[in-house]
């Protein structure tokens, strides 16, 4: 479980930002602060993994109070303005989220910490789950009982067993959302989950729900590279 607090002298910022940490399952929000001196005496005593932290405030900036934390608490500034990102993440910022924030890239930015969380720790980072738009609504999928990912042009198909759901992404954006010893392109529009393979035949898989992907002649060594690791073929 990732501790965080968040500064913004805006209550209703806060407020936005209380609302996405209650969706997280592996965050924390402990405490919140409109005073960065408070934060400061707060976090003296309370040491915490992630800090959401406003840019323009009146007694400290954010850049200059990301400076006073420990190296090992990450930052994720959360600001109005787009001209401090440079700034930001030369001070090794893990993420800069422009307001309004939305749950997608607060999610996004949540996972990048507990992912460097887990590489301390000597884990596999790996979030069960991801959380896509379809429409005004957010889907959580859960990647175990993901099948395969669809594209056309800009947006995704992601099939489980029990639905689809469609979502305005890139193949290339899945790509960096998804664990790479899982998912593994095999076409130009598909993405597969390796551990839902039933069978692979010349130019086609057969996946858990009975469905069939194809497979480009480009992508079968590496497929079947992988393929021979997950099911120790001989």
């Amino acid at each position: 479980m990732l501790k965080a607090i968040a500064i913004d002298d805006e209550p209703l910022a806060l407020e936005v930002i209380k609302a996405h940490a209650k969706k997280v399952s592996f965050l924390e929000l402990q405490e919140t602060f409109v005073s960065a001196s408070e934060a400061l005496e707060y976090l003296k005593k309370n040491p915490v993994d992630v800090v959401f932290l406003d840019i323009n405030m009146p007694d400290i900036s954010g850049l200059d109070f990301s400076q006073l934390l420990p190296n090992d608490t990450s930052v994720i500034f959360t600001t109005a303005y787009s001209q401090y990102a440079a700034d930001a993440f030369n001070l090794n910022a893990v993420d800069y989220l422009t307001k309004p924030i939305e749950f997608t890239r607060f999610m996004k930015a949540c996972q990048k910490v507990y992912e460097i969380a887990q590489s301390k720790k000597g884990e596999i980072a790996e979030t069960p789950y991801l959380f896509v738009k379809d429409g005004y609504d957010l889907v959580r999928i859960v990647l175990d009982d993901l099948l395969y990912i669809q594209s056309d042009g800009n947006y995704l198909t992601f099939k489980e067993k029990t639905r689809k759901t469609l979502t305005r992404m890139t193949m290339t954006e899945a790509l960096e959302s998804l664990p790479k010893n899982k998912f593994m392109r095999v076409h130009k529009s598909y993405l597969v989950n390796l551990n839902q393979v039933l069978k692979v035949e010349r130019h086609q898989i057969s996946v858990a729900d009975d469905s069939f992907v194809p497979i480009a002649a480009s992508y079968n060594s590496e497929l079947m590279e992988a393929l021979k690791l997950l099911w120790k073929v001989m």
